[in-house]
């Protein structure tokens, strides 16, 4: 039948691999392509563009790489659609440098290769070439879609840049787009800026019919701003839904506001969604963060379905507050639970956490060997660091400096809490040698970061070399850089709602 098929015109064929890629089964419509590849030589620019796609959804990018020089052999790679999806694969690779190559070749750039180019900066967290985009645009007098202007702003709303957002709210006032989506987006800008009045104002100011997520956006951001009464007074005018009250919830976790915590946990029994197990892991995460453990542990054994979220929370909460016992003893309840619920790297960094806060030596040790011998695995960085900290802690200066060997014969990086659980590892033992060596990589790594000059300072203090603390801390005020106070809050109900919120 599929020989059969390979005999249609090329038109139904392409649309059979646009649907496989459609429906995200790249695999059938990489298969599809190879066929047809295989079996015809009229294979055009359509056939192409939903491939990049399917590749990018693959693990492999030398399969990408396999088609862009099909393209170019075939002669259908100079087209502004197909070179945007070979720039939209690049990037999904991780191909950053690849893409722009691509963008740069690209003869007529039309606002779809653009926003590409500006979802490839934000893809890769470099928000200000993105912003560099945006004026790029304008130079080259490119019509701005709602899709460009949203994007903008979340890059603004990342690198907190209050004066170039209003610039693009300016944008949208001046076109005389009133749409929910940018208005949603502008609120989300505001609220992540600190501005909730001005976002409360985008949200007053909207003509049309407020959808679902306009009314989640502005009630997350009130709450992450402390401002409960629009919160609950926007929420009142709707139907409230499980979006919005995880959002809100997730805020509440943030701020360690336990007393609104139960305020949305009342309204979500009312509502009856206290079976949705999504909502009550972010229940019970808030829980543990306001330091209710008993109230969390109830939480948790109510779910009925837990998933890997579910189970990694609460064990995180028994680590995060000294519980070491407890925790392991959940994870093992965990890996007996017959749901099939499988922990995942997380979990295991969840549970070794609890271990390092309680001195449980021979049980960390067990939990970092199951992620390879019975889960198949790898430890990642923060893994290792995890597990050199108990072993340090416990005097077992010899066996970090084993597992450190480990790491590197796994071909794992050394990222810089590796680099710190080791410095602190050998201040603990007094490990004069390997712990200069481990200093020396931890400010290479990380040469302006504060922390890093304290780590590497306390570790110099406690081998008696007050000569190197002298020095690091003449270097950090050469670099401008300064120790941050400490600081401990609580949030308190205002006078007028105390009277509820015993």
């Amino acid at each position: 039948m599929l020989d059969q098929m390979l005999l249609c015109d090329l038109h139904t064929l392409n649309s059979r691999v646009a649907s496989h890629f459609r429906h995200g089964d790249a695999i059938s419509a990489w298969a599809l392509f190879r066929r047809m590849h295989c079996a015809r030589s009229d294979i055009d620019a359509y056939t192409f563009t939903p491939v990049l796609g399917a590749c990018s959804m693959l693990p492999n990018p030398q399969r990408g790489k396999q088609v862009h020089g099909l393209m170019i052999k075939t002669g259908t790679d100079s087209g502004t659609v197909t070179k945007t999806a070979l720039m939209d694969m690049y990037s999904k690779y991780g191909l950053v440098a690849d893409s722009i190559r691509v963008f740069e070749e690209i003869e007529y750039k039309d606002v779809v290769t653009w926003n590409a180019l500006l979802s490839n900066y934000l893809r890769h967290d470099l928000p200000h070439e993105a912003l560099g985009v945006l004026k790029a645009m304008r130079g080259e007098r490119v019509e701005l879609s709602e899709f460009t202007l949203c994007t903008v702003l979340k890059t603004c709303a990342s690198l907190k840049a209050l004066k170039q957002g209003k610039q693009v709210h300016g944008l949208v006032v001046s076109m005389g787009r009133d749409l929910v989506v940018l208005s949603t987006a502008l609120i989300d800008f505001y609220s992540t800026v600190g501005r909730i009045n001005d976002a409360l104002k985008v949200f007053s100011a909207f003509s049309c019919v407020k959808d679902v997520m306009m009314h989640n956006s502005v009630i997350c951001g009130c709450i992450r701003n402390g401002k409960y009464d629009d919160a609950f007074s926007i929420m009142s005018m709707m139907k409230p839904n499980i979006i919005a009250l995880t959002s809100a919830l997730a805020a509440c976790s943030e701020n360690s506001d336990l007393w609104i915590g139960k305020q949305i946990h009342c309204v979500a029994m009312r509502q009856g969604f206290t079976s949705d197990t999504q909502l009550c892991n972010v229940l019970l995460d808030m829980y543990a963060k306001c330091g209710k453990l008993l109230l969390a542990r109830l939480l948790f054994d109510r779910i009925y379905h837990k998933d890997v979220i579910s189970w990694t929370s609460m064990i995180d909460a028994y680590g995060s507050h000294g519980h070491g016992h407890e925790a392991v003893e959940l994870f093992e309840k965990m890996r007996e639970d017959g749901s099939g619920v499988l922990p995942n790297s997380v979990t295991f960094l969840a549970v070794s956490s609890a271990c390092a806060h309680s001195g449980l030596v021979e049980e960390g040790r067990r939990c970092f060997n199951l992620m390879r011998e019975k889960y198949g695995l790898e430890p990642g960085p923060e893994h290792y660091a995890c597990f050199i900290d108990i072993l340090g802690r416990a005097g077992q200066i010899e066996q970090v400096w084993s597992l450190y060997q480990d790491m590197i014969e796994q071909d794992t990086r050394a990222t810089d809490e590796v680099w710190t659980s080791l410095l602190n590892a050998c201040s603990l033992n007094l490990d004069v040698t390997r712990g200069e060596f481990a200093a020396k990589h931890l400010l290479q790594m990380e040469p302006n970061k504060t922390s890093s000059f304290i780590f590497v300072s306390n570790y110099y203090a406690a081998i008696g070399r007050w000569d190197r603390v002298d020095e690091l801390r003449s270097i950090m005020r050469t670099k401008g850089l300064a120790k941050e106070a400490g600081n401990s809050w609580i949030t308190v109900p205002s006078s007028n709602n105390s009277a509820t919120g015993n």
